[in-house]
């Protein structure tokens, strides 16, 4: 059975930092796409950081210079490296893995206070 399960969420000042990890099961990280997203409460779930299974990555224009998404192939992790933080950065932040099948983790809150 496949699982993610993410952590590594809490609550920090602005301007601090969190590392979000995605531990996997069941798939190898290495062979597929990877993303990080978030949904704030009220709106919608956005992409926030991807990583292909090439490597290559992207991020959202808000996030960028800020966040930084990698993953530990020995670990079969990915992880979420998230500094400066700021108060819109408040999400639930899901893991997401994509090759033929999409899968889900759980969530994990992140929550930024001024």
């Amino acid at each position: 059975q496949v699982q993610l399960v993410e952590s590594g969420g809490g609550l920090v000042q602005a301007g601090g930092s969190l590392r979000l990890s995605c531990v996997a099961s069941g798939i190898i990280v290495s062979i597929n796409h990877m993303g990080w997203y978030r949904q704030a409460p009220g709106k919608q779930r956005e992409l926030v950081a991807f990583i292909s299974s090439g490597g290559s990555t992207n991020y959202v224009d808000s996030v960028k210079g800020r966040f930084t998404i990698s993953r530990d192939n020995a670990k079969n992790t990915v992880y979420l490296q998230m500094n400066n933080l700021e108060p819109d950065d408040t999400a639930v932040y899901y893991c997401k893995a994509w090759r033929r099948e999409t899968y889900w983790g759980q969530g994990t809150q992140v929550t930024v206070s001024s």
